[in-house]
């Protein structure tokens, strides 16, 4: 085991059992979400402007205050998910799309969700979870889409040294994780990160694999 390996299950081994509903409830309570840019990605909704189906599917995984989804219904899209673990987060949420039918708002554990997407849009969900459970994501992930579904959004290109999220990596360690159930469209350096991670991020567009 290399030392890269060695790191990745030291984060398991301390990481996993306090990354529950609890701890990142605490987190939203005690106002600590780093994570939060205060806008949707400018990578994703650049993206998102020349998706051509606005009625397509949409799931949003850990997806905090939901940025994105505020881009979508303004730009027209009628079918958008969005589930965070947090209670105190979906709170918030279903505050701020009390209005909103096109936006659904669940509070849950991806992992045990259930569903059927065209499209799942990624941001700073994938960094939240153990390097552990990446590959169970992805398999996860695979399983929400419908054939020729995608993902679509932005990953760390960079490593974090800290035994708790975000979690970074790079290129060479997502594509193997990808790669038994999507299609690599696209896995490149973001050129229109916000100025705080310019250089540190890779925009996806992972196309789900037909099944044999």
């Amino acid at each position: 085991m290399d030392k890269k390996e060695k790191d990745i299950q030291c984060c398991v081994t301390q990481c996993e059992t306090p990354l529950d509903q609890s701890y990142w409830n605490t987190r939203w309570e005690n106002s600590e979400t780093g994570w939060d840019i205060g806008q949707a990605s400018p990578a994703i909704t650049e993206y998102m402007k020349q998706y051509p189906d606005r009625n397509a599917a949409i799931l949003i995984p850990g997806c905090g205050n939901a940025y994105e989804a505020e881009y979508l219904v303004a730009t027209g899209f009628t079918d958008i998910t969005l589930i965070d673990i947090a209670p105190k987060a979906v709170e918030t949420l279903k505050e701020k799309f009390s209005g909103t039918p096109q936006v659904k708002v669940l509070c849950g554990d991806f992992f045990g969700h259930e569903g059927k997407y065209d499209l799942i849009i990624e941001q700073t969900f994938f960094c939240a979870i153990p390097p552990g459970r990446r590959k169970a994501y992805a398999q996860k992930t695979a399983s929400l889409l419908h054939e020729n579904g995608k993902i679509i959004g932005v990953l760390f290109d960079k490593q974090f040294d800290q035994p708790f999220p975000p979690f970074g990596g790079c290129p060479c360690e997502y594509i193997p994780i990808f790669e038994p159930h999507f299609i690599i469209n696209t896995m490149d350096g973001c050129y229109n990160s916000i100025p705080p991670r310019k250089g540190s991020e890779v925009f996806i567009n992972l196309i789900k694999k037909q099944q044999p």
